[in-house]
């Protein structure tokens, strides 16, 4: 089959077909599959049903997994955490975010791959080249100087973990991808981020502005889950979102994230 890479809007993520993830990939497929992952920063392969093994694999091309301490090894892979019936009352994801923005060293890639998928349940993400892109010079050259301290609020709540044991790091509110150059718009949700050196209430109201302007409709790619599909995404240019709309129901995806850069 001839690799096919079909882009799913006009900002963000693309189809990819003509693949087998659980066979050798050769150098030039690979050359396309990484283009294509920097020109779109999400790329969705769709019935591939791929082992935690296959995925570790695949993973593997594009870095070095991340081996999260104090979980069990899925099927003998401790690179990859499954993410099973979680409670909407208790899920850290239902609000636009990246992963891990609250350590030192963020992961630079996610990947996913959907084992069991109810109704709803679906998953967006949101193109921070062009959030930041849009804004005026301006707004840019503010932005370009100041720095924002990310909190693991919403995962300490649902961890139960003491106030003063929640992670933070401070970031640069705009980053430069280190194989692309480009700029990128780096802030999350107010309750999780706080502005270096402002207080709450100066602060506050330019983070609700860049975090609402980030996820307008033209800026989002929002991805129906099938079994078997694997999606991956850019974590230093991308904002996602995991839409708990699936109540009760059984919802089981395995995740395999790579070590990344110091945000600059």
């Amino acid at each position: 089959m001839t690799l096919e890479i079909t882009p799913l809007t006009g900002t963000i993520g693309a189809r990819v077909e003509g693949i087998r993830l659980d066979e050798p990939i050769d150098t030039a497929v690979f050359h396309d599959l990484r283009e294509a992952f920097l020109a779109h920063c999400t790329l969705v392969f769709p019935d591939q049903h791929i082992k935690p093994s296959a995925q570790v694999d695949f993973a593997r091309l594009w870095g070095e997994p991340v081996v999260t301490a104090m979980l069990s090894p899925l099927d003998g892979n401790p690179e990859v955490v499954q993410i099973a019936n979680v409670k909407k009352e208790t899920t850290a994801t239902e609000a636009w975010h990246y992963d891990a923005a609250f350590t030192e060293v963020p992961p630079k890639i996610s990947i996913l791959s959907a084992v069991t998928v109810p109704a709803g349940g679906d998953t967006m993400w949101s193109n921070q080249y062009h959030a930041y892109e849009r804004l005026s010079p301006a707004m840019r050259d503010v932005l370009d100087t100041l720095r924002i301290r990310f909190h693991g609020t919403r995962l300490g709540r649902m961890l139960e973990v003491d106030q003063a044991e929640i992670p933070s790091a401070v970031h640069p509110l705009v980053r430069t991808h280190p194989e692309t150059g480009r700029k990128a718009l780096y802030v999350g949700h107010r309750e999780n981020v706080c502005l270096e050196g402002w207080t709450r209430e100066e602060g506050d109201a330019l983070l609700e502005y860049l975090y609402q302007s980030s996820v307008t409709p033209d800026n989002v790619y929002r991805h129906s889950w099938r079994e078997g599909d694997v999606v991956m995404w850019d974590n230093r240019c991308t904002m996602h979102y995991a839409v708990h709309g699936y109540g009760d129901r059984e919802r089981v995806l395995n995740r395999v994230t790579l070590h990344g850069e110091k945000p600059i």
